[in-house]
């Protein structure tokens, strides 16, 4: 039976990477499914730039991993390491080789994932992306989901069977949804400075994805992507924030990691708060969210975009035994309990715990952190325990294992 004008089945609010593949997906099983962006195009600056095997595993399903990987760095390893002096902890994840076709990380910018899922997108006929409706609203009822977007000074309503949140922090559907975000918010500002110079040229034997401790107590993060690195600068607590984002703060900062007589150049700088934060319950009825939406953690390990990626999968799974399959609704219901418990514990608690280690201050505490992690990577049945975590196949594997 057709569907009525400005009607689906399934609505999706935000057309970021989870947005569009959890689009992709539906659309690939045939339902009928309507995306809303509130921005006028895809935005291409300073978000997430680190993809895990699992994740790149479950892309192999839309044909998009290879192209991906094309367009990325491989990064067979990474490490922990102290600054100036090089001594450090290297996790080398070929230990991986028996578990996933991708033993390594892949560095690539969350961006080029996105227009890869556009694009693939606008090959479905039953995926309709609207870009410049920004949701006002969103009702619901025993029957189905209501939704109002402005556009063009406008506001047009449109139906559907579901609607799900994939619009970030600021989740219109997980407010309407009448659901919090709970949790902590942590003190302090990490700002992201790019820069194109090779700082592997200047450092020895520095992985793609570095974590650094500075012999001053401070600490930073180095990140290669094609064409430039991804500085994480973590703010000093008796300056200022405004002070420290100044070009000048900024090059200290950067002269601190490799001193050089010319500035840096900084193509693009960024400012972002940490949080902790989950919601009690990924759905209230017809209402889901996915993503950040539901869930946000600190960037430390890389996991925020893949978790917002399994759920669009898991997600996925569950619409399309509903609405193809003849299942109840209660696949809403697998779906909190297949990906909740794991955003908590194998993302927001791992996230956590990484930051806490590279926030540690006290020499001694450093010192033996350093030693545990260097006794890790020399035991090759420790260092795959403990990559099988930090690469999430853990979460993923528990996950499919709750029915």
């Amino acid at each position: 039976m057709p569907l009525l004008p400005n009607s689906a089945e399934v609505i999706i609010v935000g057309a970021g990477p989870v947005g569009l593949t959890l689009a992709n997906l539906l659309g690939e099983a045939g339902i009928d499914t309507l995306v809303l962006e509130a921005e006028t195009d895809q935005a291409t600056d300073l978000r997430a730039s680190t993809f895990h095997p699992p994740t790149l595993e479950m892309l192999e399903r839309l044909g998009l991993t290879q192209s991906l990987i094309d367009q990325g760095m491989v990064c067979p390893t990474w490490q922990l390491r102290w600054h100036p002096s090089g001594e450090r902890a290297v996790f080398d994840m070929s230990v991986l080789a028996d578990e996933t076709r991708y033993p390594f990380r892949l560095q690539c910018e969350q961006w080029k994932l996105s227009k890869l899922l556009l694009a693939q997108a606008h090959t479905r006929r039953n995926v309709q992306i609207k870009f410049d409706y920004r949701v006002a609203g969103v009702t619901q009822s025993d029957n189905g989901v209501s939704v109002d977007a402005e556009h063009n000074g406008n506001v047009e309503q449109f139906r559907a069977k579901y609607v799900v949140g994939c619009d970030g922090v600021r989740s219109v559907v997980r407010k309407a949804a009448g659901l919090s975000l709970t949790g902590k918010t942590y003190p302090g500002t990490t700002i992201i400075a790019t820069t194109p110079f090779p700082f592997h040229e200047h450092l020895e034997e520095i992985s793609v994805v570095s974590y650094c401790w500075h012999e001053n107590g401070g600490h930073f993060s180095l990140l290669r992507v094609p064409s430039q690195w991804r500085t994480g600068i973590f703010p000093r607590d008796d300056m200022p924030l405004e002070d420290q984002l100044t070009p000048a703060s900024i090059e200290e900062k950067l002269q601190e990691i490799v001193a050089k007589p010319e500035p840096y150049e900084v193509r693009e700088k960024r400012a972002y708060t940490v949080h902790m934060r989950i919601v009690p319950t990924y759905r209230n009825s017809r209402m889901v969210v996915a993503g950040d939406a539901a869930h946000i953690n600190s960037p430390s390990g890389g996991m925020g975009l893949n978790g917002g990626v399994h759920d669009a999968f898991c997600l996925a799974d569950c619409l399309i035994a509903m609405l193809k399959q003849g299942a109840s609704d209660a696949q809403l219901d697998l779906y909190d309990r297949k990906r909740r418990p794991i955003a908590y514990d194998e993302i927001l608690l791992q996230s956590d715990k990484t930051r806490a280690r590279m926030n540690e201050k006290d020499p001694k505490r450093r010192r033996e952190i350093m030693d545990e992690m260097k006794a890790i990577t020399a035991d090759r049945a420790r260092m795959k325990a403990h990559l099988m975590k930090s690469s999430m196949f853990e979460g993923v594997r528990r996950s499919a294992a709750i029915t």
